[in-house]
C-alpha cells in the first residue's frame, strides 16, 4: 500500500492530500530514509513523522485497504511521541 494512503486509512493523518504534502516536504521517514507519498509500506516498517513541534514514531502492525474508525488504531504501534495526532 502507498504511504499516503496508509496514513489516511490508519487515521494518523486525516486527509490523503495532507499526507501527500507532508511526504513531499521530507518530514516522513520510513526505516530512517526519507519517504515519498508513493513509497510502498509493509508490516514491521518504522514510520517517523515530524509535525510542527513533535515527532511521532510508530511501527506498522497491519496493512489493510479498509478499516472501521474504531479499529484504525490497531494498524500501528506508537513507539515514541504523542497519541494525539494532527
Amino acid at each position: 500500500m502507498r504511504l499516503d494512503k496508509y496514513l489516511k486509512v490508519s487515521r494518523i493523518i486525516k486527509r490523503r492530500t495532507v499526507a501527500k504534502e507532508i511526504c513531499e516536504s521530507g518530514r516522513i521517514l520510513i526505516n530512517g530514509k526519507v519517504a515519498k507519498p508513493s513509497t510502498k509500506i509493509k508490516e514491521g516498517d518504522i514510520i517517523e513523522i515530524t509535525f510542527a513541534n513533535k515527532v511521532l514514531k510508530a511501527e506498522i502492525a497491519s496493512v489493510v485497504e479498509h478499516v472501521r474508525k474504531e479499529e484504525a488504531k490497531e494498524m500501528y504501534i506508537i513507539l515514541e511521541g504523542e497519541e494525539d495526532k494532527e
